[in-house]
């Protein structure tokens, strides 16, 4: 599979706007079927953390007080990821943060996203659900760290999304890619082995 950035972000809430930012991003870049690259960051917008989110992530508005400003934080990791496929767990929730923030900086993505979960629910169909710390330890894939927190979590999601490229090939997939994953990620989850027919 080729080199895919896989990402996610920790956040003050669901959708984000003025009063909804991103408080911590990460980047993972998968190559060859391991982890090569790292970039994980802390960012400030000067937007407070909810006390339910502070409990949930352990990041605190003290915390990113002292963090570099958003705006830098973006151009940094938009560099780092330049026009590398990207694959998120609930990548509609990380997709939506990372189209917004690059929209404050004046940039725009160009790439597509897959997504681990939409995946996972396809082809890991008997998992207890679909959760990423659920699925990490069902499927017996490695500890990451402390879950919800972005680096942990990035890191799971690629070790999910490996363990999703493994599952197909041993169903005698071939050629598996970003752009297989997203167009299975559409596929309705009870078709999904007359789809996967197809790429035998």
């Amino acid at each position: 599979m080729e080199r895919i950035a896989v990402i996610d972000f920790e956040t003050t809430g669901i959708s984000p706007g003025a009063g909804c930012r991103a408080t911590e991003v990460a980047v993972v870049m998968l190559e060859r079927g391991r982890i090569v690259e790292r970039y994980q960051s802390l960012m400030n917008a000067g937007v407070p953390v909810p006390a339910f989110v502070a409990g949930l992530t352990g990041i605190t508005t003290a915390m990113l007080r002292s963090a570099p400003p958003i705006a830098r934080v973006m151009n940094e990791v938009a560099e780092f990821v330049g026009d590398t496929p990207m694959l998120a767990h609930n990548a509609s929730f990380d997709q939506k943060f990372w189209d917004y923030e690059l929209s404050q900086i004046g940039r725009s993505r160009s790439q597509r996203f897959a997504c681990s979960m939409l995946l996972a629910r396809r082809l890991m169909p008997s998992a207890p659900n679909h959760k990423l710390g659920t699925l990490t330890r069902w499927a017996g894939l490695p500890d990451t760290g402390t879950a919800h927190r972005a680096m942990a979590d990035a890191e799971m999601a690629a070790n999910l999304a490996q363990h999703l490229a493994g599952q197909l090939r041993q169903q005698g997939v071939n050629g598996v890619s970003h752009q297989l994953f997203c167009s299975l990620q559409k596929v309705p989850a009870a078709k999904i082995g007359e789809a996967l027919k197809v790429y035998r």
